[in-house]
């Protein structure tokens, strides 16, 4: 069964709570003094079901003190009621409502022209052309207008099929993405705990799913599930979905707060968006204090026009950096609606782009940028935010950052200006960016290898440090691992191309202290000893003690004692032979022909490569 989410609009009296109660049969003020005043206050719901379709219903409040919260129920509608009383036509908080719809991107709707039976014929037709004048050009343009009433029950038939007709013909929200579900109402149930609930703008929720609740970032679990009253295993997008979670208390969750997947999303006090000023307003300053409406969260932001212009003209659009006072949790396509402070009235709105963009843009750049934002394809995006970003960006930053699921992130990122690193997690970086610090990163190690001749190479932790600071460990070996002029050893770092080339006295030098060490057995000199009689400068000395050491000529045994790897073999198979036998320090001593001095470092030496095992005052040759 489809699920599509309908909300009412239109001015207070004009027949919306009746109208939404004869065509459902179920009461959406709930509230003692929505009923003592005969107004609604707050939010209602109910719902619909005609043929394969589940029409949830929102039911809003029509005066001009509560379009706050109309605005809560507004965001989450994929078509609209449009409510008109026959015998009062056009008024304020039609005008405003119709505004509100348009700005959120609503494309469907049907037109109930009510109170017909209180209306004589000549008014009811005067009343029709004035609706049909007002929608001409709009989104309810050519929209069925049905002439019905609450009372009568006159075109109830008619408006629940016009509603079925324009319903089949709208798309539903996108159960693929991932969940996030903005909160309209927390309570407390007695035998359940808290209960939240909300239209479910994108992706799916089930039982005992972990979600994250934003801003706070608490991580919750869900208990139960309840789907238009019915309980459920699983709820989807466009469905009003009643959450009981376990982990928060209902006074710590409310309106203007968000249920999301969790560990993806970040909530942001700076959203870049696309932003359209009504006709109706007054010109908008630049800096100027404003209510922001996004999700079901209302918060006061600073308006800051990025095209350099110190105002915005009535009737035009612009793109619009606003920063808020408290952070909400949005995403890139998130429609929004701003009003200004006084008088409280609607003054614009459009769409979100980024929730984390630089923060500085030069206007002139600020077109260029944001056009691609807003009009470019996901690879066209996903390249401009990765090109921005040092060091590339992780699919979990992204996701948020462009509001893409991960099937629609794998497509874009095998763009050509794109390089996707798949392990140890997904990663993509800008192909400039990546080429331009593999030639950096060959330099460094070319000029390395000029002034450090006698080392085999840079290490991976100078490397990075010098070139890759701010960027994750795994990039560096993504890196290295794309080119060919590079070999990676271990933790040193080369130019493949790169070969030790000695001159005539080192080459006699490393001779001369390899045969020193051959020639010693296992009663080796000290290293000062070694190194002093190669005949170079103790530093180059040093350095060719660590090529013998490279090419496992030599073995180092402690900090201070170096043996040739003729004689380490030959003492690996003298301790073989006693395979099995427990032996004493003093025993070692006699197989091997040495003193103290060297029987403990090289017993310690052969427990570390487990040819030995140390077991109280003997050992156990393995």
């Amino acid at each position: 069964m489809r699920n599509i989410i309908a909300g009412t609009a239109g001015h207070i009296d004009h027949g919306k709570t009746a109208l939404v109660r004869a065509l459902t049969g179920i009461e959406t003020d709930r509230l003692a003094e929505e009923k003592r005043r005969g107004i609604s206050i707050d939010l209602g719901f109910a719902h619909l079901e005609l043929g394969g379709l589940r029409i949830g219903f929102v039911d809003v409040p029509g005066h001009e003190r509560f379009v706050k919260n109309m605005l809560a129920g507004a965001q989450g509608i994929d078509m609209v009621l449009f409510v008109v009383a026959a015998d009062e036509s056009i008024k304020p908080q039609t005008r405003e409502h119709f505004d509100i719809c348009r700005l959120l991107g609503v494309r469907a709707g049907v037109v109930a022209l009510t109170k017909v039976d209180l209306t004589d014929p000549e008014l009811l037709e005067l009343a029709r052309l004035e609706v049909e004048e007002f929608v001409r050009g709009s989104f309810l343009e050519g929209a069925p207008v049905v002439k019905v009433s609450a009372v009568t029950g006159q075109g109830l038939d008619e408006l629940r099929r016009e509603i079925a007709r324009v319903a089949a013909g709208v798309s539903e929200k996108d159960a693929s993405q991932h969940f996030r579900l903005p909160v309209d109402r927390a309570f407390s149930m007695r035998g359940f705990g808290t209960v939240v609930t909300g239209t479910l703008a994108a992706g799916s929720v089930t039982l005992e799913q972990e979600v994250e609740l934003h801003p706070s970032r608490k991580r919750l679990r869900v208990r139960g599930i309840q789907v238009h009253g019915a309980a459920v295993a699983r709820a989807v997008a466009g469905q009003r979905t009643a959450l009981n979670v376990a982990g928060v208390e209902a006074l710590e969750i409310g309106r203007g707060t968000t249920l999301a997947a969790a560990g993806l999303f970040h909530p942001s006090r700076q959203l870049d968006c696309r932003f359209e000023l009504l006709g109706s307003a007054k010109p908008l300053k630049n800096r100027a204090p404003v209510h922001f409406h996004v999700g079901t969260a209302e918060v006061e932001a600073q308006a800051r026009l990025l095209d350099g212009r110190a105002a915005l003209q009535p009737g035009t659009e612009t793109w619009v950096r606003f920063l808020l006072r408290e952070p909400v949790l949005a995403l890139p396509g998130d429609r929004f609606i701003v009003r200004m402070f006084s008088p409280v009235v609607t003054i614009g709105g459009g769409t979100v782009l980024d929730i984390d963009g630089p923060l500085r843009i030069r206007p002139e750049e600020a077109d260029r940028r944001f056009h691609i934002l807003a009009h470019g394809s996901a690879a066209d995006r996903v390249s401009l935010v990765v090109a921005e970003t040092p060091a590339g960006a992780g699919f979990s930053q992204l996701i948020a950052r462009c509001g893409l699921s991960v099937v629609q992130l794998e497509a874009a990122a095998g763009d050509p200006r794109l390089v996707w690193i798949r392990a140890p997690h997904p990663w993509l970086c800008d192909r400039r960016w990546f080429n331009g610090i593999l030639a950096r990163i060959r330099d460094t190690l070319s000029e390395f290898h000029r002034r450090n001749p006698l080392a085999p190479g840079m290490s991976k932790e100078e490397l990075r440090s010098r070139e890759l600071a701010a960027a994750p460990p795994f990039l560096l070996d993504a890196l290295l691992g794309a080119s060919k002029e590079i070999a990676a050893e271990g933790e040193i770092v080369r130019l493949a191309a790169h070969r030790l080339a000695l001159k005539q006295d080192e080459s006699e030098a490393l001779a001369r202290i390899e045969e020193l060490f051959l020639g010693a057995g296992l009663a080796v000199p000290s290293l000062g000893e070694a190194l002093g009689k190669s005949g170079v400068e103790p530093a180059r000395a040093r350095s060719l003690l660590q090529i013998l050491l490279r090419e496992k000529k030599l073995v180092r045994v402690n900090e201070d004692l170096v043996f040739h790897s003729t004689a380490i073999g030959a003492l690996r198979r003298l301790v073989a032979a006693h395979k099995g036998e427990r032996f004493a320090v003093g025993t070692f001593k006699d197989w091997a022909g040495v003193s103290r001095k060297y029987a403990i470092p090289l017993l310690e030496y052969l427990d570390r490569e487990r040819v030995t095992r140390r077991e109280g005052d003997q050992r156990l040759a393995l």
